[in-house]
């Protein structure tokens, strides 16, 4: 392999170099050491890493990081094409096929004669599409398709999403709101009792509920979360450095203190807003 092979593939296009470099680097003669040992399996995790900084690139705003991001993404695709191919299972034309054509089997509204006018029917739409596919794959329970290794919250609320759709639901918010006091009243109980392994699976039912709250509320828990996190670095670098100025930190410090100078932060924030 030599450059005029990558020159030649870059004068394709730069979708061909990509995956001229992703071969090159994982030819048994002369490739990458690392790229060679690495699996699907070894693999996923830096795809989930990748798609989460994607995430974090919009949430930044920033479209020079988003390039980037979106192009460290496109590689683990072109890794795993490589792989599959290396295998005999399918490559990367056959991963593009394949998407294109559910999109246009998805899009009936589109590329058919369907006719939806709002978003929320092709919502609707979507979801029976989606439905059809599962029954053609032998998936007889409408959770059948949900992936087991997507963050537990996400996860959660695509569970909880489906079940609606059926009809198992609460009527409102409030009647979840209800039912989160019910199962934080008996996570309360275990902890009175002190048996923590009760307790860790009563807080997963809290926070299962939570999910339905989101998606009762239509809101993303993933990014309210995320909004939360923000809120508290925000508001701990505020007891940080106001402890500084007095000549203190965190460790000499203490939860009194600590919980004045956060009310501090949030009063500041209020009188920003």
């Amino acid at each position: 392999m030599t450059q005029s092979d990558l020159d030649a593939a870059a004068d394709v296009g730069p979708v061909a170099e990509l995956l001229e470099i992703m071969r090159r680097l994982r030819d048994p003669k002369g490739g990458c050491p690392w790229d060679l040992e690495q699996t699907f399996e070894t693999i996923a995790p830096y795809t989930i890493e990748e798609a989460y900084e994607v995430a974090d690139a919009i949430a930044r705003d920033s479209m020079s990081d988003l390039v980037d991001e979106l192009g460290d993404l496109l590689f683990q695709v072109v890794f795993h094409a490589q792989m599959a191919a290396e295998a005999g299972a399918f490559d990367f034309n056959d991963v593009a096929r394949a998407i294109v054509a559910k999109m246009i089997r998805r899009h009936p509204h589109v590329f058919g004669d369907a006719q939806m006018r709002t978003s929320e029917e092709q919502t609707v739409a979507w979801e029976e599409t989606k439905a059809r596919e599962r029954s053609a794959r032998d998936q007889a329970s409408v959770l059948d398709g949900i992936a087991v290794g997507l963050p537990a919250l996400t996860r959660a609320l695509k569970l909880s999403r489906r079940a609606a759709r059926v009809g198992f639901v609460w009527p409102s918010a409030r009647e979840v709101v209800a039912k989160l006091h019910e199962e934080v009243a008996e996570l309360e109980v275990e902890l009175d009792r002190g048996d923590r392994e009760k307790a860790r699976q009563e807080l997963g039912d809290v926070l299962f509920v939570c999910a339905n709250l989101a998606r009762e509320l239509d809101v993303d828990p993933e990014a309210a979360l995320r909004e939360t996190n923000d809120k508290f670095v925000r508001r701990f670098s505020y007891i940080e450095r106001a402890l500084q100025a007095s000549g203190s930190s965190p460790e000499t410090s203490n939860l009194e203190e600590m919980d004045a100078l956060w009310n501090q932060a949030k009063a500041s924030e209020r009188d920003r807003i």
